[in-house]
């Protein structure tokens, strides 16, 4: 009887490109600061936290533990060749400006900082007056 070899699987090559610029979302809430890479389409492209960085609790709400989510948000993403990028913070959490110092100390170029922190106008319409 004659053996019959299975073929290997071919896999299919993963195809990384190069961005020259790119977008970083930071979100810097009360507990959390999160840290995303995105291409001007809105794909993500790689990202980090202060809780994936392994900080708990309360010390994940501190501007240090902001500062090590964006310097590994940075490593995450250096396969891509980013030279410069445009961030854009939303939030009012502690970890705002040590976020973008960290995307500073990582070597990326900054083009612009946007503030896309959401504005309350009044809230939406009151319920009203409870009928039995």
């Amino acid at each position: 009887m004659a053996t019959i070899k299975a073929k290997p699987k071919s896999r299919k090559k993963k195809i990384k490109r190069t961005l020259p610029k790119a977008r970083v979302c930071i979100h810097a809430g009360e507990n959390n600061t999160i840290v995303t890479f995105t291409d001007f389409e809105g794909n993500k492209i790689g990202g980090s936290s202060s809780g994936s960085c392994g900080f708990k609790g309360t010390r994940k709400s501190t501007p240090y533990a902001a500062k090590i989510a964006a310097e590994t948000a940075v490593e995450s993403v250096a396969g891509y060749g980013i030279e410069s990028v445009d961030v854009e913070v939303k939030g009012l959490g502690p970890g705002r400006e040590q976020a973008i110092r960290g995307i500073q100390g990582g070597g990326l170029d900054l083009n612009s900082i946007v503030d896309r922190t959401p504005v309350p106008h009044g809230g939406c319409r009151k319920a009203g007056r409870r009928r039995v």
